[in-house]
């Protein structure tokens, strides 16, 4: 996907756990992975807002576009990508 998601950058910046991150944003660990390790299709502004107070950053420290790459035709459907939700969602 061509939207690449840098929250590692930012949890390392602010020296912060993912489990800190997500209890203090308010969604699941587990919902935070799919955005940070990149299989989300789509993110909450409402999400992204908590995030960006939570980390003290703008939208554009989490988040960049990079050109995509040519995929094999084999990979499509290789995933279940997924929509983060809201906070307490």
């Amino acid at each position: 996907m061509p939207i690449v998601v840098d929250i590692d950058v930012m949890l390392a910046r602010r020296k912060m756990s993912v489990g800190e991150l997500a209890d203090r944003v308010g969604i699941t660990p587990a919902n935070l992975a799919v955005l940070k390790n990149g299989r989300a299709k789509a993110v909450r502004f409402s999400t992204l807002a908590a995030l960006c107070e939570v980390l003290t950053c703008q939208p554009g420290d989490l988040l960049r576009w990079e050109a995509e790459e040519a995929e094999d035709a084999g990979d499509a459907g290789a995933g279940a990508d997924e929509t983060v939700g809201a906070p307490g969602e």
